[in-house]
């Protein structure tokens, strides 16, 4: 079969349906009957000789040709989405920059790491927070150009991505001022039975303080397990108990001394990636940052790599 053979009407509606999971729903969505979309992709089927799906009950399932026509497929519009954003961007002498972040990354970290570009008038944001895969398979759509997240991603020949180390930083215990002003405890050995809010069991970095304080024979007792950052620093803030968690969350609570620091551990680190995908168009602005990133703007004790 030549490229000239092939229907990319028939492509796009497959790809639709491959991406709903649900025949009636792309007709819907496509302004087409059921049966106008299935011989759609029956001839798509014929000009490649190959099934693409194949019934279970009332589902459709992909076969593995259909996996594979997907991957492609996704590209394929993905990259016709993106070049359409690229131009209205440009007609509008814009530059267009869709940035997502995992929910357990600071939102802090994420504003001192866009800084340069929220500075930039020509540069318009688009911000979007979810779970990683999610966050990633818009990625690999192209409907994101970066995402930041505090995790890597194991190599894939079947996804490529990139994954840059942006830095790193110590995790520290912070408490309210008034009751541990010039109060010092050891992470963990001095953590039996006192009351801390951390970060959820899908975080990595709760991992890690699990194994510490296992291995040291320690057992705090938590009061509050928090996944999203944004509502960790809240409950440091207000709770009056200690937290466990990286100090660019509270960065400004400390620096106004709501907060202080009670404990720092060099064995408990939070690593911070930028994640994007080699297929790209290559965004100058964001090139720029992706090289030179410091890994957050200078803040009391914070550790840079």
């Amino acid at each position: 079969m030549r490229l000239d053979q092939l229907n990319f009407h028939h492509l796009f509606y497959f790809w639709r349906v491959a991406s709903t999971g649900h025949l009636t729903r792309a007709a819907q969505e496509l302004h087409l009957s059921q049966s106008a979309l299935s011989s759609q992709i029956r001839q798509l089927e014929e000009r490649l000789r190959e099934p693409l799906f194949e019934r279970e009950g009332r589902r459709l399932k992909l076969t593995d040709t259909g996996q594979l026509v997907l991957a492609y497929a996704e590209n394929i519009f993905g990259l016709s989405q993106e070049m359409l954003g690229r131009l209205q961007g440009r007609s509008q002498g814009m530059t267009r920059l869709r940035v997502g972040s995992v929910a357990t990354l600071s939102r802090n970290y994420q504003e001192n790491w866009i800084r340069p570009l929220m500075a930039d008038p020509t540069v318009v944001l688009t911000l979007e927070s979810g779970l990683l895969e999610g966050l990633l398979q818009r990625l690999v759509q192209h409907q994101l150009d970066v995402v930041l997240a505090n995790e890597t991603v194991p190599a894939d020949a079947d996804r490529p991505l990139h994954c840059r180390f942006l830095g790193s930083q110590a995790i520290s215990l912070v408490g309210p001022a008034a009751a541990w002003q010039g109060r010092r405890l050891r992470i963990p050995e001095d953590l039996d039975g006192v009351e801390l809010a951390l970060p959820g069991p899908r975080s990595a970095l709760r991992g890690q303080f699990d194994a510490l304080c296992l291995t040291a024979g320690v057992t705090p007792r938590w009061r509050a397990e928090v996944d999203d950052m944004a509502m960790l620093r809240l409950i440091a803030r207000d709770s009056g108990w200690l937290t466990v968690l990286p100090e660019v969350v509270v960065q400004d609570e400390l620096r106004t001394g709501v907060l202080v620091v009670v404990g720092r551990s060099t064995r408990l680190q939070e690593n911070f990636y930028a994640i994007t995908t080699p297929h790209r168009h290559r965004i100058e602005r964001l090139e720029a940052l992706l090289a030179g990133s410091p890994m957050v703007a200078p803040s009391p004790g914070l550790a840079h790599s």
